[in-house]
Order: structure tokens, then sequence, then C-alpha cells
């Protein structure tokens, strides 16, 4: 990849992690180079449990030998130590730097945790909860984007900011999903703002250099809930 400080920048990932993916994103928009490192999640590397013995889970950024966890203070660190590198990701006045972070904090507290709970919960009324959690955090999300956006194609307005990387990270689970589902997260008729944004983002070069394959996705989606389902059938027994 293009850019400044390939030997000083190193990202530990997993390649289907959403929350890996936000940080490519974040280094493709920027054109910042990097070395990626794949890790094994069920055999973790020695470097990744040093780096985030916290925690231990990925994505961690590497700069310069120091360690940064957890991807929504990534986004942040990518665009402070390389603010001279590509566009800003964040807005450069405080108001609109602290929407931004508002709008990044609900996509991680509302939409994640509402999906996480309408796929793995339970019950199916907790799985039923979460899928109308869903659709009122997407709904919330397109009013966002039509005040954020002002009219232009993204959250950060002309160009790719925060926002849209911190939801874009989910872009090819939300259409994996989809696929699986027989349905659209991002509805023309019902979000058409989102949906066009999706078009939009997914179509910049920087974007598509790093989406995963969304049947590669499906793949391991499906493979999942197989293990999960015959655990649940072994514990039975």
């Amino acid at each position: 990849m293009a850019g400044g400080g390939s030997d000083e920048v190193k990202l530990l990932g997993m390649w289907a992690s959403p929350f890996v993916l936000r940080v490519k994103l974040a280094l493709s928009l920027k054109g910042v180079g990097y070395e990626y490192v794949e890790e094994d999640l069920k055999s973790k590397s020695e470097l990744l449990l040093k780096s985030n013995p916290v925690l231990q889970k990925v994505p961690v950024l590497i700069h310069d030998g120091k360690p940064i966890c957890e991807s929504s203070v990534i986004l942040q660190y990518i665009d402070e130590a390389f603010a001279g590198v590509g566009s800003s990701l964040l807005p450069e006045e405080p108001h609109g730097r602290a929407v931004a972070r508002f709008w990044a904090a609900y996509i991680d507290g509302t939409l994640v945790k509402a999906s996480s709970e309408a796929s793995m919960a339970k019950t199916e009324e907790e799985k039923a909860e979460g899928k109308k959690q869903v659709a009122a955090a997407v709904e919330t999300l397109e009013g966002a984007l039509r005040d954020c956006s002002n009219g232009k194609p993204f959250f950060g307005g002309d160009t790719a900011g925060y926002v849209d990387v911190m939801l874009g990270g989910l872009l090819a689970w939300v259409h994996a999903a989809d696929k699986m589902k027989g349905v659209k997260t991002f509805d023309p008729t019902t979000t058409p703002l989102l949906a066009a944004w999706a078009d939009n983002f997914g179509s910049l070069d920087a974007v598509e250099a790093v989406m995963p394959d969304v049947s590669k996705l499906v793949e391991f989606a499906m493979a999942m809930h197989a293990r999960a389902a015959a655990a649940a059938a072994g514990a039975t027994n």
C-alpha cells in the first residue's frame, strides 16, 4: 500500500473482523502504508498478547513499537499521528468533532449491540427484540446522515470521515447478513440516504482495496453457525 511510515506501522488483525476492517479503511483512506499480520484467535501470537495484555483481542495498531487498542481509539490516533497524510477523518472544529464522536459511539453502543442480540440471543423473543432495535438504530442513523452530510455523500461531507469509517467497517457484514436472510438493511425505499451512502462508500477505490469478499463472509458465518449448532446439540445429548 502506498503512503509513508510502512516500516513503522503494523496492524494485528483477523480478516473477518469488522473492527479490524475499520482500521484498514482508515489507513487506506489516509494513504498510510503498513504491515498487516493476520492473527489466529484460537492460538494468539506472543506479539498480540504482549501488545494487548488486558483484552487480548484485535485490532491492535503498533506504531513506532507502541501499541494502540480498540478500533475507535485507533482511528482517532491515526488521524492525529498522520495529520499531514491524506484527508482528516475528524472535522477541525470542536463541535463537529464532538458530533462525529457522538455518532460513532451510537454506532457501537446501539447498532452493534442490537445486531449482536439479533443474531446471537438465546431466545427467539430476544432475537426479535434485537431486530427491532436494529431497525430503530438504522432509522436514527438515516436522520443523522441527513443532518451531518448537508446533502453531501458522506457523514463527513464531501469525503468519508470518522463516522463513515465506523459504520463502513460493518458494511461487509451488513451485506453478508442481507444475503443470508434475503433482506436489505439499508433499503432504498425506507432509508434512501443510507442506501446511497453504502453505494458511494463502497465504490471508493480506497474502500474497495480492503473490503473482504461478501461470499467468504457468508461461508464463514455459516460455518460458525454450524459449529454452534453442533455444540448445542452435543450439550443436550
